[in-house]
């Protein structure tokens, strides 16, 4: 627990959020083999690669929105992780990694892309995959989304007091932070050069796979050697979606506080409408 903080129980008046697990990963163990390493940024088709790998047979594989909706203790994890390396805290090693993503045959998008080396090291028999796209038009669309998300004010109150939101904000603002120099909007382009850069020379040629999701099923079932499926490749997660998602759950983490409230009592809802500025 290299982070400090502790497992904290999902509410059981978290009813708006049903979706949600609260799986303790620090206590977790592989139980699946890791097959590839989806080591491209986030906003590169990372989404739909995530669906292709899954119609592929690689279940699970790991993607952001398993930390930010589908199991927010995952947060911890990665909280862990960022001080072992950013901040030299303890340790965050294979044990910890197998932990984390030992459900998941393959993993993807971020915050893992901050670690890529150590998974890289951790995994040395999975293949490696970085999607990729135009420098700017990437930049401008992790702008409306991701750097958006991390910047939310609405979030950032509701995560004062929402269990899933107070385990996500922190994390993603700690992600934004180490990997972008906490300035994105000036040094994201510069990241994202030298991000590719390195991972080319991390990952041997006959290993790497660089992917543009355009261009559909052929080159990803041929490098990991699979039948192509008979159906469109995915498409998702165009910055709309993105922030129409990231509303609607805000909305329903604010629904669960205000039913807390409810059932714990009347200061709580007039401190939460002060931190919205209601």
């Amino acid at each position: 627990m290299a982070s400090g903080i502790p497992y904290t129980p999902k509410p059981v008046t978290d009813i708006f959020t049903p979706y949600q697990t609260d799986i303790d990963r620090r206590r977790c163990t592989r139980t699946k083999p890791m097959k590839v390493l989806a080591l491209g940024l986030g906003r590169t088709g990372t989404a739909s690669l995530r669906a292709a790998l899954q119609e592929l047979g690689y279940n699970d594989t790991y993607h952001m929105m398993n930390a930010s909706v589908e199991n927010p203790p995952d947060c911890l994890c990665w909280m862990d992780a960022f001080a072992a390396k950013y901040e030299g805290k303890g340790t965050f090693g294979r044990k910890e990694w197998d932990g984390l993503l030992g459900h998941c045959m393959a993993v993807c998008d971020w915050p893992a892309v901050a670690f890529a080396k150590e998974l890289i090291e951790a995994y040395p028999d999975a293949k490696v995959i970085i999607t990729t796209r135009d420098v700017d038009s990437w930049h401008a669309s992790v702008m409306k989304t991701v750097n958006w998300r991390a910047n939310d004010p609405e979030l950032k109150a509701v995560a004062n007091f929402d269990w899933a939101a107070g385990l996500y904000y922190p994390m993603l603002r700690k992600f934004w932070d180490h990997f972008f120099y906490g300035d994105f909007e000036h040094r994201g382009k510069e990241k994202f050069q030298g991000y590719y850069k390195e991972i080319r020379e991390l990952v041997p040629p006959g290993n790497l796979l660089e992917f543009r999701v355009s261009s559909g099923w052929r080159p990803l079932c041929d490098y990991l050697e699979q039948p192509i499926p008979d159906k469109p490749f995915p498409r998702s997660n165009d910055a709309e979606q993105f922030v129409e998602r990231c509303r609607t759950q805000n909305r329903k983490q604010m629904m669960n506080v205000l039913f807390r409230a409810m059932v714990v009592g009347v200061p709580v809802v007039a401190t939460f409408h002060e931190s919205l500025g209601w």
